[in-house]
């Protein structure tokens, strides 16, 4: 049997490119490891710590790396986590299966291509039409009531970011991020009947 992998990709805060490598999950549980961007200025750092992963991710938003923590069971078997950076709402690490990953690295890399053109002329979102559009369609997702959380509840409220949205569970306090960003985006939640929130266990 093929030994299991996972794709780690972020991009590189000092050229622009992504970086995107394989480990195998031995490899990964085994020692830390440092994934670095070839240009040689950036590297994220992994490392298995109990039944949990950290990580220090390279940001290409805000050029500060961001500590991230997950469970190891999720960064191990997940079909995709993806990180966020906490100022710009973007986000800045996917983890999971390989064709997962390079979809959303695809989608991060029309994001940045934004942020760079649109630098000197910021508004209160990073695109306000895909903004409004992905609003609107989630406005009618919940008419049809289809918003919910796997805890079992409806009731949910909303946070807009920058370039994303934050489905909260008013039961469980579980998200869903929306991003909100790129043209990708609204074609993405075009496609979704309903919206499920993660819940939180326990």
């Amino acid at each position: 049997m093929a030994e299991e992998k996972r794709t780690i990709a972020y991009i590189c805060p000092a050229c622009k490119q992504s970086v995107i490598l394989e480990r195998s999950i031995f490899q990964l549980a085994a020692a830390p490891n440092e994934l670095p961007c070839p240009c040689g200025k950036s590297a994220l750092r992994v490392e298995m710590m109990g039944d949990r992963i950290e990580m220090d991710v390279p940001c290409a938003f805000c050029g500060k790396d961001h500590h991230v923590t997950c469970q190891s069971n999720d960064f191990f078997h997940r079909r995709g986590l993806a990180f966020s950076c906490n100022r710009s709402g973007l986000d800045c690490c996917y983890v999971g299966e390989e064709d997962t990953v390079f979809a959303a690295v695809r989608r991060l890399e029309e994001a940045v291509d934004k942020v760079d053109r649109d630098a000197a002329e910021r508004g209160t979102f990073l695109d306000e039409i895909v903004m409004h559009e992905v609003l609107s369609e989630i406005r009618d997702i919940a008419r049809r009531g289809g918003v919910s959380c796997s805890c079992g509840s409806k009731k949910w409220k909303l946070e807009i970011n920058y370039s994303s949205v934050d489905l909260v569970c008013a039961e469980c306090g579980g998200d869903l991020r929306i991003p909100a960003a790129t043209q990708s985006d609204i074609e993405d939640i075009c496609c979704k009947p309903t919206l499920r929130i993660h819940g939180r266990k326990g």
